[in-house]
């Protein structure tokens, strides 16, 4: 049976647990204020049933996990994330023989499709709800990824504001990515959101909007939702709710789409960066007051 060992720290905000099953000891540390945890002191090959549970939990709770000194295969990788659900393949790329899993290599920075605030997919009818990243190689320093709490951007709005973005949804389209791609932008994947999407699991409500997917408001043309769009674009990334991850080989990050936007930082040059990605689907995005 499970056992809370260790739990140090809450007055100042340095939450340190230590949870004991067995023989493995799993020690979760605060990543950042906002948001994340690090998940020492396990090695995810072995997950089973309950040890998953107590992943997903951390997950929804704290939206960023990071899962230091793993050694995976891309089976591994693979049979780690499908746990969550079925996976997502990438429409414009994948690694060879393994449709689920893309290459995120440095090209340099002038050819870096990331670097935008986004949330994985949005232009999918059921955008993957978390997304998984395995580090093979990783720049001295650098080449972070930064992370928005969306729960924290919805609640930091007035509740004037709140009031207008719960009512409204909004297109998304991936006719941009397509176009980067040099694929045929009319069979461009294209979604209807609601701009404020209410948590499957845990029912907290978060902003669900993206500058790099995101066209305009149902019913609204693309000029009038220019002016919201842009507010809510700032808003939503403002610098108490961000947190950063620096990346180094063996690392898995696992972050909740359905919570926080990203961004991957290009500060490193042509230093050697690969990342391997897998996407778990996720349900149709559910409104406000659904």
């Amino acid at each position: 049976m499970q056992r809370l060992a260790l739990c140090a720290g809450i007055a100042s905000g340095t939450l340190s647990c230590i949870y004991e099953k067995g023989l493995n000891a799993m020690q979760v540390k605060p990543m950042a204020a906002p948001m994340g945890a690090v998940v020492s002191g396990v090695d995810i090959r072995s997950t089973d049933a309950d040890r998953w549970q107590e992943y997903n939990t951390l997950l929804c709770e704290h939206h960023v996990l990071v899962f230091p000194d793993q050694q995976l295969s891309n089976d591994d990788h693979i049979a780690f994330a499908s746990l969550w659900g079925d996976l997502i393949p990438f429409p414009y790329g994948s690694l060879p023989g393994y449709p689920n899993i893309i290459a995120l290599k440095n090209k340099g920075k002038r050819k870096d499709v990331n670097q935008h605030w986004h949330s994985d997919m949005t232009y999918n009818v059921q955008p993957p709800k978390l997304t998984m990243l395995y580090a093979l190689e990783a720049p001295a320093i650098g080449g972070e990824t930064a992370f928005a709490n969306q729960h924290m951007a919805y609640e930091e709005l007035s509740d004037g504001m709140k009031q207008v973005v719960d009512s409204l949804q909004a297109h998304h389209s991936a006719q941009a990515l397509a176009r980067l791609y040099g694929e045929d932008e009319a069979k461009a994947s294209r979604a209807l959101h609601p701009v404020v999407r209410r948590h499957d699991e845990s029912e907290s409500k978060a902003l669900y909007v993206c500058q790099a997917f995101t066209r305009r408001f149902e019913g609204w043309t693309r000029e009038e939702s220019k002016w919201l769009l842009e507010y809510l674009y700032k808003h939503c990334v403002r610098e108490e709710f961000q947190a950063r991850h620096q990346w180094r080989v063996g690392d898995l990050v696992i972050w909740d789409n359905r919570s926080v936007l990203h961004y991957a930082v290009h500060d490193h040059g042509d230093d050697p960066r690969l990342i391997h990605r897998c996407q778990v689907e996720g349900v149709q995005p559910r409104g406000a007051s659904d």
